[in-house]
């Protein structure tokens, strides 16, 4: 969708070839990030890094299978492909912001990369036509699949829930990545982006009139804008994000939301009235999306106030300065 908009390969458009190289710079980045958290879970939580080193053994076991067959039929020269070429490929966090959340944050990101490998066999194994390459694909999906259930068990076991109440776990992910990821960002672009273009057409007119249309120009476009570049750049199908659809209608609407709850107040023909209803509502927006932020995404709450909060107040006084002067 709209793969004209971006310079990244779709994943459809990788050949054979290709597709191994990406599955073989995976594995090898995976297995890494579960090192990693073995030897920061061991000290504290043995048995978690127990079997956190397994994975990481499994997934080096993974990437030789891969190399050995990628040397059978196309040579000894892997091409360098990594999953920030490919567009709508699933992405890894840095893993210095996973593991600073804790040990649940880590139990949720493994299963959550168990989940999105599983994905990313099934389709490679549909996209070949080599019954070698298509059954070692389809025995790593099935590798992965069991990973994932070991991660979500993980993951149930610390927060105390009966295994049935997995799948729940699941489908709140899945909320998350289609609903309330882009609906974060697109709050985020509206509330904050629009803040000087608004605030500086209001101090340098001091008509309510005027910054009203500005305000529900920049308001619209944002959103027109942000919808289609959400929708443009994943189409869900190997991150799991979601339908592209529901993406980029919830960053769209959240956009055009955030930019319109302080140009409305220019409805107000008094301009300092409307203009001290505004800075109230810039002040309730900003520290709702600190809110969501630490709700949905974990992000520290001190994290999110700097991002937020401080960030916001300093492109309003910008908006402020520039539109005063």
């Amino acid at each position: 969708m709209f793969g004209f908009l971006h310079h990244r390969r779709r994943f459809s458009e990788l050949s054979e070839a290709e597709i191994l190289a990406l599955a073989i710079s995976s594995e090898e980045d995976d297995e890494r990030i579960y090192a990693t958290y073995a030897e920061r879970l061991r000290l504290d939580y043995p048995d978690t890094a127990a079997i956190f080193d397994a994975m990481a053994k499994e997934e080096d076991g993974h990437r030789r299978q891969l190399i050995d067959l990628y040397a059978r039929r196309f040579g000894a020269v892997i091409p360098l492909i990594r999953r920030e070429h490919v567009a709508g490929f699933y992405g890894r966090r840095p893993v210095w912001l996973v593991e600073n959340l804790g040990i649940e944050r880590i139990r949720q990101e493994a299963a959550k990369m168990e989940d999105d490998a599983t994905r990313f066999y099934l389709h490679a194994a549909q996209a070949t036509g080599d019954p070698e390459t298509r059954k070692l694909l389809g025995d790593l999906a099935a590798a992965e699949r069991v990973h994932l259930v070991t991660a979500e068990t993980l993951e149930a076991r610390h927060a105390g829930t009966p295994a049935r109440e997995v799948e729940d776990a699941r489908a709140r992910r899945q909320f998350v990545l289609t609903w309330v990821q882009p609906g974060l960002a697109g709050l985020m672009d509206g509330s904050v982006s629009t803040l000087a273009p608004i605030f500086a057409t209001a101090f340098a007119t001091q008509d309510s009139r005027t910054t009203l249309t500005v305000g529900l120009a920049a308001a619209v476009g944002a959103g027109i804008s942000m919808g289609f570049t959400e929708a443009a750049h994943d189409d869900g199908v190997i991150s799991g994000r979601g339908s592209p659809l529901k993406r980029g209608l919830a960053e769209g609407v959240m956009t055009t939301l955030g930019g319109l709850g302080h140009a409305l107040p220019y409805l107000i023909s008094d301009f300092w009235t409307a203009t001290a209803i505004a800075g109230l509502v810039v002040f309730v927006e900003l520290w709702a999306i600190a809110w969501i932020q630490n709700r949905y995404m974990q992000t520290p709450f001190l994290r999110a106030v700097v991002q937020v909060v401080i960030g916001g107040a300093l492109v309003l006084a910008a908006g402020v300065l520039i539109g005063g002067a």
